[in-house]
């Protein structure tokens, strides 16, 4: 498929037809109860840029952590070359406190998630994520949760600011272990997921376990939409 084909919603969308499953983190597989990720962006952005802006004034829900770094970094007067400089550094930095705080994290299970990779799981199916959190973060989070070991591949922001490249990468490493025929499917919950999805030619099962409700999700067309994963057991 073009880079801008769509795909439309239909009732006749069949779950279970796909060889791959990529999901998003934050309010798709899980909901953060705690400050640890939050707390990690300003640790970053203090060292690493000496910024005392606040990640609150800065979109976060379906953005990356680069971009929402490198927003934040903005309203202190920090772009260009001077933010490149330090990225690396600041990445690493927000991975080693969200890793030495992973006590403090508090994880919460978006409905039927545990139950729906269970049963993808016996179902032989490959399962992946595509996120905007850095690798160790992403990693660190789901580990947290109890479900890392679901996973097979992951897609992250570490090298991909954007999230229709995260989305490529995660792709990519789907059907570099499945083959070029592998058919897969995303799965998110904010606007951001579902335009990164259609940027790609590929379906994307929007669920409404994040801010958005359904009604702004259904409106963009996802190839499919329900109000939880419950929905897809």
């Amino acid at each position: 498929m073009s880079e801008t084909s769509t795909l439309p919603a239909t009732s006749g969308f069949d779950w279970h037809g796909f060889d791959a499953y990529l999901f998003d983190i934050d309010g798709t597989l899980l909901n953060s109860r705690d400050w640890v990720h939050y707390n990690a962006f300003h640790t970053a952005l203090q060292h690493v840029y000496q910024c005392d802006a606040r990640i609150d004034n800065v979109p976060v829900h379906g953005n990356t952590d680069i971009g929402i770094l490198r927003a934040a970094a903005a309203l202190c007067g920090v772009g260009g070359e001077r933010f490149e400089h330090g990225l690396v550094e600041a990445q690493k930095l927000m991975a080693g406190e969200v890793e030495k705080h992973a006590d403090q994290l508090r994880p919460e299970l978006c409905p039927s998630i545990r139950e729906l990779l269970d049963r993808l799981h016996v179902e032989g199916k490959l399962m992946g994520v595509c996120t905007g959190n850095l690798q160790r973060i992403g990693w660190t989070k789901l580990k947290a949760a109890g479900i890392r070991d679901r996973f097979a591949v992951g897609g992250f922001s570490d090298h991909h600011e954007f999230r229709a490249d995260i989305f490529r990468h995660a792709m990519e490493q789907a059907t570099n272990r499945l083959g070029s025929n592998a058919k897969a499917c995303f799965i998110g919950d904010t606007p951001n997921d579902i335009h990164a999805a259609q940027k790609l030619g590929m379906p994307v099962v929007a669920v409404a376990t994040g801010i958005y409700p359904i009604e702004q999700l259904q409106a963009l067309h996802p190839t499919h939409c329900v109000p939880c994963c419950k929905e897809l057991l």
